[in-house]
């Protein structure tokens, strides 16, 4: 059998219907599977208008099965007169049969009461309305109410088609009823009714409607690279835009429009951010790279009137390029001194002051993390530098009109204004990554000035208790400290990140740049945030989550020191002796855990070898910072038969007081060692 399911609505953003079809999809499908449904395949279909599945070798019921139910115990069931009790009755009156059909089976020494029931398996037709609850279940990043519903999705529907083979399989939410008509192209087609779900594909295409994104995807493709092959273009077919191109459209016709040749003296970042970002257009170069005044774009409709539409896209694009030409021009008409002199008069954020103040603050960050990084004397007036200036492009107009140019035409002007390599590539990298995946800063001073810039803001927004919660997040918090835990852990740079704070809560407070806010007090939320960070990126990384608990299970949040743990246990865990190096570490650190004790250890106290034999291995542990965390691990389990001896050897609560401490104190000397790959305890073995 095969069933068809279609949400019809008003356009999808583009970027939602590529996740919200995925999702219908795996949603659906695991529905099916939990009412024992069987299927083949389920084909996705995709408009900005519809969201569809077409379920192939859909079974036309549920297998029948037979199951054994187990109800009271016998004594229960029965009284001493063998007649049955209200118990039994209830129990099979239940499950529609009677105590005639009860039997007995013992489990575990005691007769339970028992029905033998065969169930036949409910038919498709009866369990496919169900998956209203599924639509209702989808999520979305934004989402609306609409006429005087309650309801909320991310578009109002106005059709569903539900079909199983040619039959109406009936659902309704809200207003809107199940039924066989779909809509065709909203200017080149008009309803049509589907005689069975097969016919889908065929009916919508005959209504100017391509369902399927990966025929569209191709006829795109394939019209762009005709199109530059025809005027000796190199177009760059970019996967994002392409995918966005994609979901605006239901039947695809690519079209090339051209601009005036003077706006090529626009730096191309600015060309491409009007025709790519703005327009959605794709930008063409000649043979030898160099961009040429035309772009291509993608129609929603067939090849009519195709002059008209190519002349108003040229004109809107047009009015696009103009203002950017006289911002670009304005903005050459100032310094970067004149910019950084207005960012005194433009707030950060009302509880923290300017963006000059935050400028200071993380110049202060800045010579802080210069001198952890080890950064040599050019680099580190590079740093200065590029932190002195990098806000400065929010005050131009080519930003205040291309917001999403911030960062790049710092750079640009930067480079005009001839700041040296090292200051114009960080100031384009300062807001890297600005995506939980995204690229990192490419130099080392860019990743410190993207570095301190994050910081700056986590600690001042912690400082006024502006802590994200649930969901919320306005102002991307843990994206930016998933940007830091990133770039520390591809720079494999050992940085406590408790350490780091109460350094730079110091410098600042020395500076006197707190202006009176209280960067202490939110220190231990500000270490869980980070850790929770450190947990995502290993996580992400398919490190198993015992060992992501032990590791992370620190007071001092430190990425690289973490992350080398993991790696480290990660492989031990796969040796056969692991489990019994992890019995004697954990043996240690139990015991001290309970009972801490600290001082130095009295060999004159000892009783036994075995107690020699420990004080000198821990002795020969305080080289530990020396070493890579791979050998210190390996130090460490190669103590286990000295570990286990001495726990066989001796009476650690021994009944004298002196003996019983020396011991303690040896102990927690060792748990200290264990300790630094996190809580072990947490390790399954």
């Amino acid at each position: 059998m095969q069933y068809l399911l279609e949400i019809g609505l008003e356009d999808m953003p583009a970027h939602v219907v590529t996740p919200s079809l995925r999702q219908l999809a795996d949603k659906t499908a695991a529905f099916l599977k939990d009412q024992q449904l069987d299927f083949d395949d389920i084909k996705k279909y995709a408009t900005p208008r519809r969201l569809a599945l077409l379920i192939d070798g859909l079974a036309a019921k549920q297998a029948d099965r037979a199951e054994d139910l187990r109800g009271p115990a016998k004594k229960i069931a029965q009284d001493a007169d063998g007649n049955w009790s209200k118990a039994a009755i209830g129990f099979t009156r239940g499950q529609g049969m009677s105590v005639d059909d009860i039997e007995f089976k013992e489990v575990k020494g005691t007769e339970y009461v028992f029905l033998h029931k065969e169930v036949a398996g409910k038919g498709a037709a009866e369990i496919l309305p169900g998956l209203v609850d599924v639509i209702k279940s989808l999520t979305f990043p934004t989402r609306m109410k609409w006429a005087q519903y309650d309801f909320e999705f991310i578009r109002p529907i106005h059709w569903i088609v539900s079909l199983l083979d040619d039959q109406v399989v009936p659902m309704q939410i809200l207003d809107v009823q199940a039924g066989r008509e779909t809509q065709g192209h909203r200017f080149l087609g008009h309803a049509v009714e589907l005689q069975t779900a097969n016919d889908y594909v065929k009916a919508l295409r005959g209504q100017q409607v391509l369902v399927d994104p990966a025929e569209r995807k191709a006829i795109i493709t394939d019209q762009i690279n005709a199109i530059a092959s025809q005027n000796n273009w190199q177009v760059d077919l970019d996967k994002d835009l392409l995918e966005e191109v994609n979901n605006l459209v239901e039947f695809p016709t690519a079209f090339a429009g051209s601009f005036d040749a003077k706006y090529l003296d626009i730096p191309e970042i600015v060309l491409i951010t009007s025709m790519k970002d703005n327009q959605r257009y794709f930008y063409a170069r000649d043979q030898n790279g160099r961009m040429v005044n035309a772009f291509i774009g993608v129609r929603n409709g067939n090849g009519e009137h195709m002059d008209n539409v190519i002349a108003g896209n040229e004109k809107v694009l047009t009015a696009r390029l103009e203002d950017a030409a006289f911002f670009y021009n304005e903005d050459q008409q100032h310094s970067i001194t004149d910019y950084v002199a207005r960012l005194s008069n433009v707030s950060f954020h009302d509880k923290l002051g300017s963006l000059a103040d935050k400028m200071a603050r993380v110049q202060t960050i800045a010579s802080v993390l210069a001198k952890h990084f080890a950064l040599d004397t050019q680099g580190t007036e590079d740093l200065q530098r590029a932190a002195g200036i990098y806000k400065f492009d929010l005050v131009t107009g080519m930003v205040g009109e291309f917001a999403e140019l911030q960062g790049t035409m710092a750079a640009h002007y930067a480079q005009l204004a001839g700041e040296n390599e090292a200051v114009v590539a960080a100031l384009g990298e300062q807001y890297m990554p600005i995506s939980a995946e995204g690229a990192l800063p490419a130099s080392e001073v860019g990743t410190l000035l993207a570095m301190a810039d994050k910081l700056d803001t986590l600690m001042s927004f912690f400082s006024v208790d502006m802590i994200p919660s649930g969901s919320n997040d306005p102002y991307a918090l843990r994206r930016q400290a998933y940007g830091i835990v990133r770039m520390l852990a591809t720079h494999k740079q050992t940085l406590p990140l408790r350490q780091l704070q109460g350094e730079l809560i110091k410098q600042l407070e020395e500076a006197g740049q707190t202006n009176g806010r209280d960067y202490r007090h939110n220190v231990d939320a500000l270490d869980e945030f980070f850790q929770d960070r450190i947990k995502q990126l290993m996580q992400s990384n398919h490190v198993s989550h015992d060992v992501v608990d032990a590791v992370t299970a620190t007071a001092d949040p430190d990425v690289s020191a973490e992350i080398s743990a993991a790696e480290v246990l990660t492989r031990a865990a796969k040796a056969d002796e692991f489990k019994e190096h992890l019995e004697a570490l954990t043996r240690v650190v139990r015991i001290t855990s309970k009972n801490p004790a600290t001082g130095d250890v009295d060999p004159q106290l000892f009783e036994n070898d075995s107690e020699q034999q420990l004080h000198s291995a821990v002795e020969q542990l305080a080289d530990f910072d020396g070493r890579t965390t791979a050998a210190n691990f390996e130090r460490l389990t190669a103590l286990t038969p000295i570990i286990n001896a001495y726990f066989d050897e001796t009476m650690i609560m021994a009944d004298d007081e002196r003996v019983r401490d020396n011991r303690l104190r040896e102990l927690n000397r060792l748990a200290q060692w264990i300790t630094l790959f996190g809580d072990l305890t947490r390790v399954r073995k």
